[in-house]
Formats: C-alpha cells, sequence, structure tokens
C-alpha cells in the first residue's frame, strides 16, 4: 500500500462511496465520512432515516472506497455491518468524542455502523 494512502487512512475524513443498488443493480455514488479507531476503518452516519447505502452494502458488502482530496484513490472494499450491541456501543463512543453532542445510546440504536477491510491493500 502507498504511504500516502496509508497515512490518508489512518485518519478519518470525508470520502465518497460507490455501492451497488440492490434494487437496480446500478452504482450508487455518496459521500460520507470515515472514521479511524484503533487502526480499523467504520463508516456510520447520525441517526435517522434508512440509509440506502447500508441497505445495499448489507445485500452485497463488496464496495468501492474514493480518497478525495490531496490524495485520491479508488479502493475495493468490504463491508461489515455491525450488529453486535456491544461493539456498536465501544465504536460510537469513539465517533460520539468528534461528534460532539451526539448521545451515544440514541447513536447505538439508531445509527449505520459498517467496518470496512480493504482484501487487495492486505499485506
Amino acid at each position: 500500500m502507498d504511504d500516502r494512502i496509508r497515512r490518508t487512512l489512518s485518519r478519518g475524513h470525508v470520502i465518497e462511496i460507490t455501492t451497488i443498488g440492490r434494487k437496480t443493480g446500478r452504482p450508487r455514488r455518496i459521500e460520507i465520512v470515515f472514521h479511524t479507531i484503533d487502526g480499523r476503518i467504520y463508516i456510520s452516519g447520525l441517526p435517522g432515516f434508512p440509509r440506502s447505502w447500508l441497505a445495499n452494502m448489507r445485500n452485497d458488502p463488496r464496495f468501492t472506497f474514493h480518497l478525495k482530496g490531496p490524495v485520491q484513490a479508488d479502493l475495493p472494499a468490504v463491508a461489515r455491518p455491525i450488529v453486535d450491541e456491544a461493539e456498536r456501543r465501544r465504536i460510537f463512543t469513539e465517533i460520539a468524542k468528534v461528534w460532539r453532542g451526539q448521545n451515544v445510546e440514541t447513536m447505538v440504536g439508531h445509527s449505520p455502523l459498517v467496518e470496512v477491510t480493504f482484501p487487495d491493500l492486505a499485506a
């Protein structure tokens, strides 16, 4: 993995992701934020309405993670939706430190959360 990509992934940032629509089979690209916690990468969102990107990832966990800004890359990735309550609480406790004013318990109950891995970049 390129050192610039590794450094960019070591901290949260705004990215775009492309998932495959579960109904249409067509690519769907959105802007979102990722978080790096204990060396692992997570994508989440604030509590609220259902997310198509999450439904798409549940249907097909493969997606593209697009780095933006000074370091640009299109990285094949795999999502693991996190449903275990204790794991969600641990991760959202860390995310809430960045997203001040968010209630951890509300996030645990109502926010989307996936862990991201990059199989092609393993090494």
